[in-house]
């Protein structure tokens, strides 16, 4: 067990018979009354966001979490097919435990948290950076990279980039799979 004290971004707790992880958190501090905390909190096992507050130095139920490397092998009609690296025993899981499913390339490497109590997988994440190749892209001009002017670009695994104009199919580019947005151009 643990206490408010306790909570950071990241920490996944149990709530009202649900996991939630922790996106921000906060103290809010009066001089008559006793602390607060609170936090926003992301559904692991629902698709939920709430906010929740508790006095300072209540109980919380944190939730132990192991995360292996697992590799990205196909999806078909079961969903997205992982294999883990140290033993090749495969698993399926739906779309919606992957944080950023339309950069999921075959052969990628991929984090999967599992809840120790019940060995369960909770959540699919993406390298926070992706290396992708463009395979559409409308031409751009030559030496206009003075604005931030951007342009939508399709990369290899079917989503939509936006790129400064100077990004031509065929090029190779890193993406924040996070955000979903340009970092910068990769020299092949």
């Amino acid at each position: 067990m643990a206490t408010t004290a306790d909570i950071r971004t990241g920490l996944i707790i149990k709530l009202e018979n649900s996991l939630y992880s922790v996106v921000e958190f906060g103290q809010n501090k009066t001089a008559r009354a006793a602390a607060k905390v609170w936090a926003k909190l992301k559904g692991v096992d629902n698709s939920r966001s709430i906010e929740h507050t508790w006095n300072s130095g209540d109980t919380i139920y944190p939730v132990r979490v192991e995360k292996k490397t697992y590799q990205f092998l196909y999806q078909d009609d079961s969903g997205y097919n992982f294999m883990d690296n140290e033993t090749f025993e495969q698993i399926a899981l739906p779309e919606s435990m992957i944080d950023a499913p339309q950069f999921l390339k075959e052969g990628q490497e991929v984090g999967v948290s599992f809840n120790t109590e019940t060995e369960q997988p909770m959540s699919v994440e993406l390298p926070d950076k992706i290396v992708m190749k463009v395979t559409y892209s409308e031409p751009g001009l030559r030496g206009d990279t003075a604005t931030r002017t951007l342009k939508p670009a399709t990369v290899e695994t079917g989503a939509t980039v936006n790129v400064p104009l100077f990004v031509n199919e065929g090029d190779v580019i890193r993406v924040n799979a996070k955000t979903g947005e340009y970092i910068e151009r990769v020299k092949e």
